[in-house]
């Protein structure tokens, strides 16, 4: 279990500690932003993998307390999590965002704001918030509470950390697009700043959200060795 907490506590580092605040500013002026790109890249992978061994090695050891489990309620809950969360990932992993690596050009577009980008700035993050949210439901274990839980904390703080990364370095230019967009989805809808614009999004994005959210719901006792279907 300490590999474990120790991998998820390098890993929280590394996009927070370092990628989040000035300290990256320092190193990118130090070596240049192609050299950090390829290092912290390189870096998130390694603890991505070194996070997934430990986390099958804590499970199979032995102390891996076990606090609820998965209920025919929370499978069914945990799919319709899982499900808006991927409407969410796909659809921000393929729609040009300024808040994405190298894409700040995007705001001198006059419709930087378009499709996805009407829910929240951070649709990738919040989708994988809700994903990780999605299994820390049906996964009561320690181990899981570790993996799932880092996740979650990351995806949800680095909203913040991107959106102050992005005004340090972009000033009002930034300013400018976040009081059109809201981080939490649906806030900048709700107040008024912005409208739901589904064909905006893209249909064919959501019907790629919905094929890659089955296929992995089908394909999940063969990769993971356990069921999401709540009869299974």
């Amino acid at each position: 279990m300490i590999w474990l907490v120790a991998a998820a506590a390098v890993f929280l580092a590394i996009h927070l500690v370092i990628s989040g605040t000035r300290l990256r500013d320092a190193i990118t002026g130090a070596i240049g932003q192609g050299a950090y790109m390829g290092l912290f890249s390189l870096a998130s992978l390694a603890c991505l993998v070194w996070m997934g061994i430990a986390y099958v090695h804590a499970q199979r050891g032995g102390a891996d307390p076990v606090w609820w489990t998965a209920t025919p309620v929370t499978k069914w809950i945990q799919l319709v999590v899982t499900f808006v969360a991927f409407m969410l990932i796909v659809p921000g992993l393929v729609t040009p965002n300024p808040t994405s690596v190298r894409q700040e050009g995007q705001l001198s577009k006059p419709d930087a704001v378009r499709g996805i980008l009407r829910v929240t700035r951070h649709p990738f993050l919040w989708g994988v918030a809700l994903w990780a949210a999605g299994h820390l439901m049906v996964n009561g274990d320690l181990a899981s509470l570790i993996l799932f839980g880092s996740l979650l904390a990351l995806a949800v703080l680095g909203t913040t950390s991107i959106d102050a990364k992005r005004r340090r370095a972009l000033g009002p230019t930034w300013d400018a697009f976040a009081a059109q967009t809201s981080g939490v989805p649906f806030a900048a809808i709700a107040t008024g700043r912005q409208s739901l614009k589904l064909g905006e999004i893209g249909w064919w994005r959501l019907g790629v959200a919905v094929i890659v959210w089955g296929a992995l719901v089908f394909a999940h006792p063969l990769l993971f060795g356990v069921s999401p279907l709540p009869n299974a």
